[in-house]
């Protein structure tokens, strides 16, 4: 075998550093986390809503067979100005359950309408020592809090968790294994120190963590506030960020119906995404940079880059392996040829739709 092509080196570069982060990744993912398992404080869960007619009552339903006692669990359900049947659903069972109790988001506190606005309304009417949040298209599971809230140990500030998708098809599963992935990234970075992304329909922090930093007032807008809010409580507190791994911590979401709908929530991440620190950059560079080169070989490959393409897939299959048999879900696996070609596209695609468009649409409003 002859000297390596300058386009074979750096495509060899680029595989053993993605493969490398990998490893890292699952490290962290697999890290045993110290639990508190007496810690039973008093717990607020905040769902924001906007238009959810078709899925909060599965929500709610859900919601209300938690299992945690009922005098220590305060639900509060923000209609955030719902034009459609959002608010009588919601209505029917705060007449039945007395620990639901509806808001309507009046406070302008965030001058730009929206998610974040209606959270803050929520907390400023709930009374929790531990804010739980959660999306108005979830189901959680009755052992979500009692799961996720042992976490809380006295150095634990943020305990956010895992959320898959509903997967009945090629295009829903290939979300659902894109979500595995970014997430296992996301608990493996926590885990070690580097907070890098969470999602925030399976996110728990402390009210005085909130407090300290001043809560979404005193926080750089942002169109993911989830996000924005980990942040600034792991830099600006004394407190960790912990991802568990618990197969009775997950959420399941609905997923996004179609191309345009898949578009605006990549759309809305990548924007998000803008404020993470410089190890993100450098991660999803080797990313990026890896997929790039994968699509280069049209010109260039050879056999040795072919080999090299089929190792990054493997490592991915691995990768991905891992967690899905963690949470029982080995199934999922059949989506994996889709997921790898939706993600060689997006990763490729994103930052430029992140640069050229400007306008973030979300729940028909524009950020």
């Amino acid at each position: 075998m002859g000297a390596l092509s300058i386009f074979e080196l750096l495509f060899l570069i680029s595989i053993v550093f993605y493969t490398i982060q990998q490893k890292i990744f699952i490290k962290g993912f697999r890290r045993k986390l110290k639990t508190n398992d007496n810690y039973e404080p008093n717990v607020t869960i905040i769902v924001a809503a906007r238009n959810e007619e078709k899925n909060i009552r599965n929500c709610l339903s859900s919601l209300v067979e938690i299992d945690y006692p009922e005098e220590k669990l305060e639900i509060v359900i923000v209609d955030d100005y719902s034009t459609d049947n959002t608010g009588k659903i919601i209505d029917e069972f705060t007449t039945k359950y007395p620990n639901i109790k509806k808001v309507i988001p009046t406070l302008r506190v965030i001058q730009k309408p929206g998610k974040t606005n209606a959270i803050v309304n929520g907390i400023k009417n709930s009374s929790g020592e531990i804010i739980f949040t959660t999306d108005a298209d979830c189901v959680v599971k009755p052992s979500w809090i009692k799961t996720q809230i042992k976490y809380f140990t006295d150095n634990v500030g943020v305990v956010t968790g895992f959320t898959f998708q509903k997967a009945y098809s090629q295009f829903t599963g290939m979300q659902n294994l894109d979500w595995v992935y970014l997430l296992t990234v996301a608990a493996g970075t926590i885990n070690l120190g580097l907070p890098l992304s969470c999602i925030g329909n399976n996110m728990a922090y402390r009210r005085d963590a909130y407090d300290w930093v001043g809560g979404y007032e005193n926080i750089k807008f942002s169109v993911t506030e989830d996000f924005a809010l980990l942040h600034k409580i792991h830099k600006h507190t004394h407190y960790e960020v912990v991802f568990p791994v618990e197969l009775e911590g997950i959420n399941i979401s609905e997923p996004c119906s179609d191309w345009k709908s898949l578009y605006r929530q990549k759309h809305r991440w990548g924007k998000g995404g803008l404020d993470a620190p410089l190890i993100g950059f450098v991660i999803m560079f080797w990313g990026w940079l890896s997929h790039f080169l994968i699509l280069l070989q049209i010109f260039f490959g050879s056999v040795f880059t072919l080999i090299l393409t089929a190792l990054k897939f493997l490592s991915d299959l691995i990768f991905l392996t891992i967690p899905l048999k963690k949470f029982k879900m080995l199934n999922q696996l059949k989506y994996f040829i889709s997921f790898e070609i939706y993600f060689i596209l997006y990763v490729l695609i994103l930052p430029l739709v992140v640069f050229i468009d400007k306008k973030v649409i979300w729940k028909e409003r524009e950020y």
